[in-house]
């Protein structure tokens, strides 16, 4: 899809269509595709893959257009459809593109040359021949070019235009810049590069973002429409991660530019048993509602959804066949939470129990509707912090009292205590009946030959790495039922050794971007996922991440979330946006509101060396005790070392180096004023 640029415009051309874009009122409008020769001072920036939406925020955030810039294939999910996978993306505002566009090829030419349009060319060709295009950038070329006189007179026209056009924006930056700061937005340059800078680390450093041109997967297979219905394919709003954003398109009921977007997992493995060849895909879909990071997001809203719920497909593609089995996760669907600022919070309730089971029942009737049964399978911890919510789960499971439901509770801790992960096996076997009954998806050239009847519904706390390991041996064990199905394997027979690897790849990947969405890092067992065995180093491994998981909810955690609100059309007012208070979050998490007991180190272990290299910075840059703030910063602070080390984080998580390397980093930024 090609893209230009006027004084006013952005405009999209694609077939016999166009789209054009306001520079200043933001709104959207469709013409003619092949018309352009009545606009003045046009020019092809480049193409782009297709539109993401509109991001804006009220006297913060002017009206900016999200479009995909770079995309590669994945593989095909559903015959003969290619997936992509988004790199990064372009931002359009009323100034210039924050980034340069892939050239278009037919209008990438010598000035002498007026490039014309050709009504066979098609966004799909475009794209695809585009999508992994890593050409230099080259000047970009003006449709319309005359002889040198012509030139002459209309550059002389065109610098008087840009000179009142270059005014005009700084008057119109400027009165901005007021607007904002009556509202009480500090910095709203700051803010609004910082907010760009956000939305490009959303869709160009995850991995996160997928789509595909021709045919809808926000939905299963199951729910996919036979090739011979009549009825047309309506995405799953809960999966399209961009209908918010791309909500003035839609009211315009056109499916030229209507592109769903989900947020998740695709990926498809090749595969080899003896002399067949097939494919494996799994395909993970996370709902846009009461989206967010891990701290932020817990539990159940208002309308029933939950926080961290994804929809899990795994899809075997062998000939005309395809078999599908779909595992649901989310957070536990009561209302509760975690604050604080300790490694590991504390849970607590957050409403009464008469107004949680109408949140729980809401929750469930939307199951219940999609997937027509629900198996619960819930790995919280039966005794500790955790009996809490796993307590308050279950009487609300009794109270809802629905056929439908098969609730079971499966300590993970204590099952698979002394990394014997391989005990999973034993909540599989006690869950082989219920798959039986569940059953999978099947269909072929002639049409569906079963469908499946109920899902797993898989939580721990977070639903991230517990969950990981219980769903990955739920889609082992149905993908030996189906291989016997198949006539690929002899029954009770394990998984084939030519697909063990790439089914652990499949899940351990999965495994992986899923809990980085949520939790910023790596999934914490990956290594049992990826191998099926657990060692020393995956612990390291383990250790490191929940350090890193520790500063980014601490630290990274309250800009991301206003963010993914904002795409969402959860955040409407500039009051709502807040930053990551670092200092405060450094000061409350060495300086707990409880006394301090006497001075000492209390087994500090393997951190003592850390611990009194943080007191010599102390003590060698405030001679008497206390921390003085820098003269630039407004901080009134009095923090003794007495504080710093006596206090319940260092006692209680003294096994975590990581965290305090971090926090001396930034108590080391806080003494020289970089905060």
């Amino acid at each position: 899809m090609e893209v230009f640029q006027t004084d006013n415009y952005y405009i999209f051309v694609k077939r016999e269509k166009s789209l054009w874009w306001s520079r200043t009122t933001s709104e959207f409008s469709i013409k003619s595709g092949w018309d352009l020769s009545s606009v003045d001072d046009i020019e092809c920036i480049g193409i782009t893959h297709g539109i993401v939406g509109v991001i804006s925020l009220p006297n913060v955030y002017e009206s900016h257009l999200v479009i995909i810039k770079e995309a590669t294939p994945v593989g095909v999910l559903y015959p003969p459809h290619l997936v992509y996978k988004i790199k990064s993306i372009c931002i359009l505002s009323a100034d210039e593109p924050d980034t340069t566009l892939t050239p278009c090829t037919r209008h990438s030419r010598s000035s002498n040359t007026t490039p014309t349009h050709s009504r066979n060319s098609s966004a799909g060709s475009s794209s695809l021949n585009n999508v992994n295009a890593n050409s230099t950038t080259s000047s970009r070329s003006k449709l319309f070019e005359g002889n040198q006189l012509m030139n002459k007179t209309w550059g002389a026209v065109k610098s008087a235009g840009t000179t009142i056009k270059n005014t005009t924006q700084q008057a119109a930056a400027l009165a901005s810049n007021q607007v904002k700061s009556s509202v009480g937005i500090r910095d709203p340059s700051r803010i609004e590069k910082r907010i760009t800078e956000e939305l490009h680390k959303i869709f160009d450093e995850t991995d996160s973002f997928y789509f595909c041109f021709e045919h809808d997967i926000t939905n299963n297979l199951q729910r996919h429409l036979q090739a011979d219905s009549t009825d047309q394919q309506t995405p799953d709003e809960r999966f399209f991660w961009n209908m918010h954003m791309i909500d003035d398109l839609l009211k315009l009921n056109d499916k030229t530019w209507t592109l769903p977007i989900i947020q998740g997992f695709v990926q498809v493995e090749p595969c080899v048993i003896g002399n067949e060849c097939f494919t494996l895909a799994l395909v993970s879909r996370r709902s846009r509602h009461r989206a967010g990071t891990r701290y932020k997001r817990r539990g159940v809203d208002e309308h029933g959804y939950c926080a961290n719920y994804v929809e899990t497909e795994q899809i075997l593609s062998f000939r005309h066949h395809q078999l599908a089995f779909t595992q649901i996760r989310g957070s536990v669907p009561i209302y509760w939470s975690q604050p604080g600022y300790k490694y590991r919070p504390p849970p607590r309730l957050d409403r009464g129990e008469q107004e949680t089971q109408e949140a729980f029942e809401a929750h469930f009737t939307k199951e219940l509707d999609t997937y027509d049964g629900v198996c619960i399978v819930n790995l919280v911890e039966q005794s500790g912090k955790e009996k809490l919510i796993g307590d308050a789960y279950a009487k609300h499971v009794l109270k809802y009292n629905n056929e439908r439901i098969v609730y079971i509770t499966f300590d993970f801790h204590d099952y698979c205590r002394g990394m014997r992960f391989e005990n999973v096996s034993a909540l599989v076997e006690a869950l082989a009946p219920e798959a039986g009954a569940m059953g999978f998806h099947w269909r072929d050239q002639r049409g569906v030959i079963c469908n499946q009847k109920s899902v797993f519904r898989v939580n721990c706390m977070d639903c991230l790495d517990r969950t990981n390991v219980v769903q990955t041996a739920l889609g082992k064990a149905v993908l030996e039922s189906q291989l016997v199905k198949l006539g690929m394997a002899p029954p009770y027979t394990p998984i084939p050794e030519a697909l063990k690897s790439p089914f652990m790849v499949l899940w351990a990947n999965n495994g992986d971007v899923i809990s980085r969405q949520y939790a910023g890092t790596n999934a914490l067992k990956g290594d049992y996922t990826r191998t099926g065995e657990r060692k020393i180093s995956g612990m390291m491994k383990d250790g490191m991440n929940s350090a890193n998981r520790f500063f980014i909810q601490n630290f990274a955690d309250t800009f991301r979330q206003c963010m993914i609100d904002l795409m969402q059309g959860q955040l409407n007012d500039a009051q709502q946006l807040r930053e990551d208070e670092v200092l405060t979050t450094i000061l409350h998490i060495l300086c707990p509101s409880t006394p301090a007991p006497t001075r000492g180190y209390f087994y500090a272990g393997v951190l003592q060396p850390e611990l009194q290299l943080l007191e010599h910075v102390i003590y060698t840059r405030c001679g008497n005790d206390t921390i003085a703030p820098s003269p630039s910063s407004s901080n009134k602070l009095q923090l003794t070392t007495i504080d710093i080390f006596n206090n319940s984080f260092f006692r209680n998580y003294y096994f975590m180096p990581f965290i305090t390397l971090c926090l001396m980093l930034s108590l080391q930024k806080l003494l020289s004023g970089s905060f």
